[in-house]
Order: C-alpha cells, then sequence, then structure tokens
C-alpha cells in the first residue's frame, strides 16, 4: 500500500512546476484525508485544457475546476463562478492558509482567477495557458497577483 501511494505520488508530481519552478508538493501517508482528495482529484484532472465555461476533463475553466473538484470529492455545491466563488466562505490570511482553502488572484483589472490551495505554498487551478497544474504561490507571476483566500466551513465538518 505504501509503495502504492508513493508511486501515485511520483506520477502526480513529476514535471509539475510553474515557469520552471522546480519545487514540488510532496504526497505521504501523513497528510490529511482532504489533501489526499484533491491530489487524486488533480491526477485525474491534471493536464486537462483550459475552456471558458467548460465543466468536464475536455476543457474547464479555473472555477468549473473548483466548482467539480468540491463537488466530486467532497459533495460540496460552491458557486460556479469565480464572481460567486469570491463571496462563499471565509475570508483568511494568506499566512493561515490550509489544505482546501480558495485563493483568488487578480490576473488583468477585470479578471479574476481561483485556485484550491494544498500545502507548502503550492496550490491547483485551471490556468489558461497550460490547463490542469499545480502552481506556487511563490512563483513571480501569482506572488504580483494574489488577491486573497477563503476558508470554506463545510470542510471542516465533514
Amino acid at each position: 500500500m505504501k509503495l502504492g501511494l508513493l508511486l501515485i505520488s511520483l506520477m502526480i508530481f513529476t514535471g509539475c512546476s510553474t515557469r520552471g519552478n522546480p519545487n514540488l508538493v510532496h504526497f505521504d501517508e501523513n497528510q490529511s484525508w482532504i489533501m489526499k482528495s484533491l491530489l487524486a482529484h488533480y491526477q485525474k484532472w491534471r493536464g486537462a485544457r483550459y475552456e471558458l465555461g467548460g465543466l468536464s476533463k475536455s476543457g474547464v475553466d479555473c472555477s468549473g475546476f473548483v466548482y467539480m473538484t468540491f463537488l466530486r470529492r467532497f459533495n460540496l455545491e460552491l458557486p460556479r463562478t469565480t464572481l460567486n466563488q469570491i463571496r462563499a466562505g471565509v475570508k483568511i490570511a494568506k499566512s493561515d492558509l490550509q489544505t482546501g482553502d480558495l485563493v483568488f488572484f487578480k490576473t488583468k483589472p477585470s479578471v479574476r482567477h481561483v485556485g484550491i490551495y494544498l500545502d507548502n505554498d503550492k496550490f491547483m487551478h485551471a490556468s489558461s495557458s497550460r490547463g490542469v497544474m499545480i502552481s506556487s504561490l511563490q512563483n513571480s507571476y501569482w506572488k504580483k497577483r494574489y488577491w486573497f483566500s477563503k476558508h470554506i466551513p463545510e470542510l471542516d465538518e465533514l
């Protein structure tokens, strides 16, 4: 069983970086069930191309990926759009991020982006240029555009 988890983690994170960032999220058996569930979902969706309004592995946008992740993995129905996901949950400080929290970015004056925080400054999201992937909050692109984070209290009740 331990070997199987190790192999899955290696498959998930081999080559996952943003713009050459070599930092990887480490998967081990001591991580929370929320993290394990998120990583399993990522494994299935990794590389799915970006499509505005999409909700499937053949094409998904950032809020659709968040929506599908919470629905499929936690049976929680978040709002479908980034604008409405911004209104969900409880605002938290970046220093208080926990696995499963939502991270929001301002990528252009009127464009917002959302992802799901994993751990160690990593988050998974549907990138418009690279599809479903894992990125670092420390990456210069995301660091400059970070807006705020939200905690979804319903996750605590599962």
